[in-house]
């Protein structure tokens, strides 16, 4: 399989395992609306807050979606890892070159991607999915990093989202970019149907009405008038995309498809007559379906005949009965309507070239459940939120977002100040009042890092932050949401029980009481027949009685270090 690789590749590939684990603070004062949403905005560094995150969602994401930079030549790097590499030191962290020439762009762009790719692969479910919005600067380099990351074989699909030509290019007008789409694991999605609900179609059935209207029953002149209605409306309206319905009868829009017999089955050996002619009809090429299935549809008026029986009849399909589709390859969707709309909420141009929240709303109807939680790790106008928000307004469901932004007056001015409107409703350019659609979030800063600077942990940490780190680090599961915060047992994973003995938990306040394992202690730990594994800063037990035990006994802090990825 052909690799990809670069200057500094080395020194990032494994940067996120190295990543100090840092704690998570609220700021209630930003925080918005119905408490317990499970929604969440982080402040703070996307690389940070992603491993300040892993505790708490590793596995759990079903859905992410990133918009990172494109990567044009004439931004600010603002990802400025902190990566102990000369090579990357040498100009990490300097303004990204705008000349075209400046191939070390490119470098500088797969090395602040690689290691939040590989941070999001651990977040998703084994059945998730991630997309990944890019351009013509880097598609052809992230498509291989991908490969890399998730594996060519997780590889699903290359959607090109076609939005506005500009008329002022020189040579080509580029009027689209790509979402790329990879499994976190291929295998798990067999069986799993992408269907999103249709657009286009109210629209349809309202000029079919007035149509109808309007030439009575002449069906062939409402026909000729529906396909010519298709043609004035052009590709990127959303009914374009539902064209082949171009035919109308008593009972509705449909297009005439293939009555053949599914896949698979044996062809049924039997004779359809023409209604007319009277004489069997020529056989679709799979066969008839069966003889029942036949009958029925003929006496329901949903065969299409022929002039005479040369012609294979055909199903007629409508526009009414087929309410999802599968996600598309292409979208037609033009860009200007969501800055429109998000000038709207926020009253002014805030953000440049904000994603459309319809299309994601659209993504991640498809593919997420109503209780499903949707990452993006660049979270900017916060278009993310406002779909899952959207599509939880409409459908009646619990999805859940958790975004991440790292500059602090986007995240606090911008993606949290949109989805605060857009919850609790705004007044429009207009002045009129536009209700709120409900929900809420939660917003929170980096806080500390687990350990200061000589390896030791903060005494600011409290218990059940320390807890989440503890069980994660052990079990590369985030903590069971069920664990008691006032208990040294933490919780159960594979039938092995994981204790923490820290700051006192068993109301022991001498110094280092509690902490410390000892034969007192143990008789004080809440019972389990299986397997254990007790943190703490000491252990005066000896090895035989804990073989006895059944317990292994990790070191504080020393056995937090190593990494659980």
């Amino acid at each position: 399989m052909p690799t990809l690789n670069w200057i500094g590749k080395k020194a990032v590939e494994n940067h996120h395992r190295h990543v100090p684990f840092h704690l998570l603070k609220d700021v209630p004062e930003l925080s918005v609306g119905e408490p317990g949403t499970g929604n969440l905005i982080v402040e703070g560094d996307n690389l940070v807050a992603l491993k300040a995150l892993l505790p708490y969602y590793a596995g759990q994401v079903k859905c992410v979606y990133i918009d990172p930079p494109y990567n044009i030549g004439n931004e600010k790097w603002v990802y400025n890892d902190n990566v102990n590499s000369p090579e990357i030191r040498a100009w990490l962290g300097k303004v990204v070159g705008e000349e075209e020439e400046d191939l070390t762009r490119h470098d500088k762009w797969l090395c602040m991607m690689l290691p939040r790719v590989s941070l999001l692969q651990k977040m998703l479910r084994e059945d998730g999915a991630i997309f990944v919005s890019i351009d013509d600067h880097e598609i052809h380099h992230l498509r291989l990093l991908m490969d890399e990351v998730f594996g060519a074989q997780n590889f699903i699909a290359e959607i090109i989202w076609e939005g506005t030509s500009k008329n002022d290019s020189r040579l080509v007008s580029i009027s689209h970019d790509y979402i790329l789409c990879y499994a976190k694991n291929k295998q798990k999605l067999k069986g799993a149907k992408w269907r999103m609900g249709k657009e286009g179609l109210d629209e349809i059935f309202e000029k079919v009405e007035k149509l109808t209207k309007e030439f009575g029953d002449n069906y062939k002149k409402i026909n000729t008038a529906l396909q010519e209605w298709y043609l004035e409306i052009g590709k990127k309206h959303p009914s374009w995309a539902h064209r082949h319905y171009k035919q109308v009868d008593l009972k509705g829009v449909y297009f005439a498809g293939d009555i053949s017999a599914e896949s698979g089955r044996t062809r049924a050996p039997y004779d359809v007559l023409h209604p007319i002619t009277q004489k069997p009809c020529k056989r679709p090429m799979r066969g008839w379906p069966t003889k029942t299935t036949m009958d029925k549809l003929i006496a329901d008026g949903r065969v299409e005949w022929g002039e005479d029986e040369s012609i294979v009849p055909k199903l007629k399909m409508y526009l009414s009965e087929t309410d999802d589709i599968v996600i598309s390859s292409v979208i037609y969707k033009d860009r200007r309507a969501s800055m429109k709309r998000l000038r709207q909420i926020m009253g002014a141009d805030v953000f440049e070239n904000p994603k459309d929240e319809e299309v994601l709303q659209k993504l991640f109807e498809a593919i997420t459940g109503p209780d499903d939680l949707i990452m993006d790790s660049f979270g900017g106008s916060g278009t993310t939120a406002h779909a899952v928000l959207k599509l939880n307004k409409e459908e009646n469901t619990r999805r859940r977002f958790v975004l991440c932004e790292m500059n602090a007056d986007i995240a606090r001015t911008i993606t949290s100040e949109r989805n605060k409107r857009v919850i609790l409703g705004y007044k429009n350019l207009k002045g009129d009042f536009v209700e709120g659609i409900g929900g809420g979030f939660r917003y929170c800063q980096l806080a500390d890092a687990l350990f200061d600077e000589k390896g030791n942990i903060r005494n600011t940490v409290k218990f059940h932050d320390l807890a989440r780190h503890v069980f994660f680090t052990e079990t590369g599961e985030p903590l069971p949401k069920g664990a008691k915060a006032n208990s040294p047992l933490i919780g159960v994973y594979n039938s092995t029980a994981v204790y923490l003995l820290y700051n006192g938990i068993l109301k022991d306040k001498a110094p280092d009481g509690g902490n410390v394992l000892t034969t007192t202690i143990l008789t004080h730990l809440p019972k389990h027949s299986g397997p254990k594994v007790v943190y703490g800063t000491a252990c005066r037990i000896g090895e035989t009685r804990l073989n006895r035990e059944n317990i292994i006994f990790k070191q504080l802090p020393y056995k937090l270090k190593v990494d659980a990825l």
